[in-house]
């Protein structure tokens, strides 16, 4: 007797209709870690404002508060991403036929595609929020340790092409008869003021103060304050080493700020790093705990 096999009686894999991303549960995750990282880093903007103070005796150093707010970064990636990769594992439902080691690595993906969720949603929706409040309390910071220094420098900075006109136009007419330099500025001292004025910011503008404006300062100095030539020639001498010490000082908190905004983005790519395996990590937590609960809620039937 033949015996006929249909196609019915072969064994073939049957794919399931289901799809194995379960994006209730990781959009609830991303929302939660979202808003729980807005909360946090306003918090920490305002905890980070309290340490910046505008009197130089006070406050902390700009390394000292990009560190801070790296590290507070970096806790607040450990809680949101913790509680909103933990909410992702807990809420999904029960996958039924599934090899173990299959549940842990959906539920790790599930938690990495919440904490990426949260992260896109930080960084568009809310990004001009939380630059605003973070990045003012660095702008602060950096404002504070530059001091008057860097403030004078951006003034001057912003008249250079106006001084370097009239300072040109000024040796036109420098007196060749020393004596004659009080006459020939007229009876008021302003005169003069603006002249050295206009003679530091091109010699700022040149990197250095030429000896024709030295020795002509000095002139300016003796004819107006009736020093001798030496004691004129000393006071311009130490007025140019203060305002070089002015300059040192502020390329000194220009390059701290630079190192402390470099050590706050490394830190903070790290402190994403860590949010993304934290997040991860929790939402396998989450999951076991659902099944295992599940688990003992039926048998206690």
């Amino acid at each position: 007797m033949q015996t006929n096999v249909s196609a019915v009686d072969v064994s073939t894999p049957i794919e399931s209709s289901v799809p194995a991303v379960s994006w209730g549960p990781v959009i609830a995750g991303a929302f939660t870690a979202a808003a729980i990282t807005l909360i946090l880093m306003l918090l920490g903007s305002g905890l980070g404002l309290t340490m910046i103070s505008p009197w130089s005796s006070q406050g902390v150093s700009v390394t000292t508060f990009a560190v801070s707010t790296a590290i507070w970064l970096i806790v607040v990636q450990w809680l949101s991403a913790g509680l909103g990769g933990y909410l992702t594992g807990r809420l999904r439902t029960k996958w039924v036929g599934i090899h173990t080691d299959e549940v842990y690595f959906r539920d790790t993906a599930h938690g990495f595609l919440a904490w990426a969720l949260a992260t896109l949603l930080v960084a568009g929706v809310l990004g001009s929020a939380l630059s605003a409040a973070v990045g003012g309390g660095v702008q602060a910071a950096s404002n504070v340790a530059s001091g008057a220094a860097m403030g004078a420098a951006a003034n001057a900075g912003s008249q250079t092409a106006d001084n370097a006109t009239s300072y040109f136009v000024d040796t036109l007419f420098r007196p060749a008869d020393p004596a004659r330099l009080a006459t020939a500025n007229g009876t008021a001292p302003e005169q003069a003021t603006m002249q050295a004025s206009r003679i530091l910011v091109a010699s700022a503008a040149s990197g250095e103060v030429t000896e024709a404006d030295r020795t002509y300062l000095s002139q300016l100095v003796a004819a107006h304050t009736g020093l001798s030539e030496t004691d004129a020639q000393a006071r311009v001498d130490a007025m140019l080493a203060g305002v070089n010490d002015a300059k040192v000082k502020a390329q000194e908190a220009a390059d701290t700020a630079r190192k402390a905004s470099a050590t706050f983005a490394l830190v903070a790519a790290l402190s994403l790093a860590i949010g993304a395996f934290i997040a991860s990590a929790a939402a396998t937590l989450g999951g076991k705990q659902r099944d295992d609960d599940e688990v003992v809620h039926l048998s206690g039937r």
